[in-house]
């Protein structure tokens, strides 16, 4: 799995984002991020885009299929 993310890592994307966040904020959000970011990348290893999805949303039918 890849390496976590680090506080100044973490700060440059605070900042690009527009917000000013103190070392302890920063570091109060660091765990956080990182639980988050493990969460997304192995749900990204569980989807497939070699699997149909098993039903599809038609906004265009009404409750007779028409």
């Amino acid at each position: 799995m890849a390496q976590g993310m680090t506080l100044e890592h973490l700060r440059s994307m605070a900042e690009r984002s527009g917000l000013r966040l103190s070392d302890e904020e920063l570091e109060k959000l660091l765990p956080g991020v990182n639980r988050s970011r493990t969460q997304i990348l192995e749900l990204r290893e569980l989807i497939s885009d070699s699997v149909e999805p098993a039903a599809a949303f038609v906004a265009a039918r009404n409750e007779k299929g028409q």
